[in-house]
Parts: structure tokens; C-alpha cells; sequence
């Protein structure tokens, strides 16, 4: 790629803003493209903006403009293989509105992804170059409230947190933090929600980094219960979960309800520790935020808080209940309805013991092939293919 590439980038997406009020012609905008940032028709990138001003956005910032260029090129990319947003999700697999969102703009895709729709699109690679050059996480400006704990947190080298009744800010899919953001004081504002989003998901960038803080969380078990924004919105939130808690500097753990009592706070506390060693306390209520500086005060805090995680599970056994609550999410969500049912080639029609195995994100369905309207049970891949090992092996009893 050439060394000027980024800044091109900037440029482009800024430019786009304004094309979609100026331009309606494609060609017009090819031309534009061509002689005012240098590339080539036919581009990846070109064909993403042609793509994107035929719609007009409601949302003209830098971050939304981006994401709109990278859910057009893949969409162009997709349906020039002719494969479906569902095709594509069993594939990589995802659900389908999880694909639906980031070609719509609205959602931010992982880097795991972008590398699976290139391998299975075939495209060379652009759209992995592409997702480089845009800064998802771009800085932004955070509440007054807590911009001060931000600028700590941002310089942190240990973080501790309990949280009450939903998962850290610095864990959230984004599906899960616009559920939250969007039913507080900001619903029905889409912008505001749509900014603190991009807040949020700024902060998160730090966790994940190379040289990121270590950095422990105690959730009550309240929070991995709650089911926010539905069974599919929690699935992928709990997975997450998972997936962080595997990088080397993060602890997740969970204090289970049979803590009672014992568990010493009842609102959010961060402990947060700078390179000088010095920790301040933050805590949370309704609308603001509460520094704790004084040492003695600090010290009674680390202390509780302390004793808290030598009494919550283990890291271990509470990924085992994440996994388990996650699991169970399972046959809560809803049954797609083009998913693509088959039953064994030696059922007959005669109205057998059969059942109908049906593959859809995110796992296994099975169904009675003689009651289709009735209830659907889902698997996760991992036991379904424990199933069918164990049936392969002939480890079942046949009566």
C-alpha cells in the first residue's frame, strides 16, 4: 500500500459527506474520485462510495461515513459472488443481522471477520486493507462528568471493577451498549446515542491493546442473567466475554448470588492504579460520577475489595457459568425462518422416529420432522459435534 494511504483515506471519507448532497450520477462521482484523490475506477474504494451516495445518510460524521464505505465495498463484494447476507453468515459464521448491520454502517466489524469475508469472498485481501486504514476507535469527546475518570482509566496500569446489574463498559459488544445507552436519558436521540456508542467503544480499544493494563472485573451474576436487548443480543455479548477473558491481561470473574451479603458494594466501584502506584476509587450512582482520594479510604476499598475476589469464582469456573447462561440462551432465540431443515436420507415418509437438523448461527437446530411447527431445541457446534461423534462411535444404546 502506499506510505500516503491513511491521510488519502481521510480525505476520501470526508469528501463523501459531501457527495451525497452534490452528486446523483455515479459517473459523476467516479470522475471526482479519479481526479481529486488520485484512484483508480474500479477501485475497491471507489466502487464503495459510488455505492454509498446513492443513499443519503442521517448521520454525517467521519466515524458513520467510514463504516458506510466499508459495509458498501463489502456488500459490492458479496453480491459479486452472487452469496447471500445468510449464505455468508452460516459461512463465517455470524447471524445474518449481524452481516446486515456493518454493510449497513451501523455496526463496527472485529477484525476476525473481515479476514473470514475475505477468505470466503475471495477478495485478495481488500477488505482487510481497507479496515486497516479506518480508525474505528477514533478519540472522542467524553461526558463532563467523566472525562476526568476517562483521562485515569486512560492512563492506568491496573483497573479493578465491580459491576451490579450489567457487564463492564470496557467489555461491551456494541450491540449491548446501544441497548443500554440508547434506554437512558438519550432515547429517542439517535445522535447522542450514536456519540456515547462511540465513546464507549473508544475506551475498549485501551483493554485490547499489546501494552494494555491488567485489568479485573467482578461481576455480580445479576449481570451475565439480565437479559439485555434479547437472547441474541446476550449470546454474543456472553461470548465476548469469553473471548476477552482469554487475553493475558484480563480476569473476569463472578460473584454468584449464594454471596448474599457478603458482597460489600452496591453500585459500581473502580480501583484504579497509575504507573506511580498511586489508586484512586471511582464509584457510580444515577447521573455522575465520585472520586475517593484519601489513602485511608482507598485502603478500606482495595480491602473489600480484595476479599470480594477471593470469594467470587474463579476465573475458570466462571467462564464454565458464562458459558453455561450462554448456552441456555440458546433455545431463546428465535427460529430463522429460511433456515434450511434436512433430515437422514434413510427417513422414509411413513411417519418414523425422525427429527430435522437445520444449521444457523449460532449453532445447531433440531426440530420433530412430524410436528415442523413445534418446538426447536439448539446446540451449540461444539456439543452438536460431541453428538454426533458419540453417535458415529456407536456409544448410544440402541434399546
Amino acid at each position: 500500500m502506499h506510505k500516503d494511504f491513511r491521510a488519502r483515506t481521510d480525505r476520501f471519507v470526508h469528501s463523501l459527506v459531501r457527495l451525497r448532497d452534490e452528486f446523483h450520477d455515479e459517473a459523476s462521482v467516479i470522475q471526482l474520485l479519479v481526479t481529486r484523490h488520485q484512484l483508480v475506477p474500479g477501485n475497491v474504494l471507489t466502487q464503495g462510495a459510488c455505492a454509498l451516495t446513492r443513499k443519503k445518510s442521517t448521520n454525517p460524521n467521519l466515524r458513520s461515513s467510514a463504516a458506510s464505505v466499508f459495509g458498501a465495498v463489502l456488500r459490492r463484494l458479496r453480491e459479486s459472488k452472487g452469496v447471500s447476507q445468510g449464505q455468508l453468515a452460516i459461512l463465517i459464521p455470524c447471524s445474518r443481522p449481524h452481516i446486515s448491520r456493518i454493510e449497513a454502517g451501523t455496526r463496527n466489524p472485529q477484525e476476525d471477520f473481515v479476514l473470514a469475508a475475505d477468505r470466503l469472498l475471495e477478495t485478495g485481501g481488500q477488505l482487510m486493507d481497507l479496515w486497516k486504514e479506518i480508525d474505528w476507535y477514533a478519540r472522542v469527546e467524553h461526558p463532563d462528568w467523566f472525562r476526568r475518570y476517562a483521562g485515569y482509566e486512560d492512563k492506568a496500569s491496573t483497573i479493578g471493577e465491580f459491576q451490579v446489574a450489567h457487564i463492564s463498559g470496557l467489555l461491551q459488544t456494541e450491540a449491548y451498549a446501544r441497548v443500554l445507552l440508547g434506554s437512558g436519558d438519550a432515547a429517542g436521540n439517535p445522535e447522542l446515542i450514536e456519540e456515547r456508542v462511540a465513546s464507549r467503544l473508544a475506551r475498549q480499544h485501551r483493554i485490547t491493546a499489546p501494552d494494555g493494563p491488567l485489568f479485573m472485573v467482578v461481576h455480580s451474576e445479576a449481570a451475565i442473567r439480565l437479559l439485555i436487548g434479547g437472547p441474541e443480543v446476550m449470546y454474543e455479548q456472553l461470548g465476548h466475554l469469553l473471548a476477552v477473558g482469554r487475553l493475558p491481561n484480563v480476569v473476569i470473574q463472578i460473584a454468584p448470588f449464594s454471596l448474599g451479603e457478603r458482597v460489600p458494594f452496591d453500585t459500581i466501584v473502580s480501583l484504579i492504579t497509575s504507573p506511580d502506584g498511586r489508586t484512586r476509587v471511582y464509584s457510580e450512582s444515577l447521573d455522575q460520577g465520585h472520586f475517593i482520594e484519601d489513602p485511608r479510604e482507598v485502603q478500606r476499598k482495595q480491602r473489600a475489595y480484595d476479599l470480594l475476589q477471593a470469594e467470587a469464582l474463579s476465573p475458570r469456573e466462571s467462564a464454565d457459568l458464562i458459558r453455561s447462561v450462554r448456552e441456555g440462551l440458546l433455545n431463546m432465540i428465535p427460529t430463522k425462518a429460511d433456515a434450511s431443515w434436512r433430515k437422514s436420507s434413510y427417513s422414509g415418509n411413513n411417519g418414523g422416529n425422525c427429527i430435522e437438523v437445520a444449521t444457523a448461527s449460532p449453532g445447531r437446530l433440531v426440530r420433530d420432522s412430524k410436528d415442523p411447527d413445534g418446538p426447536t431445541l439448539g446446540f451449540t457446534p461444539t456439543a452438536w459435534q460431541s453428538f454426533v461423534d458419540a453417535v458415529r462411535a456407536d456409544e448410544f444404546p440402541s434399546s
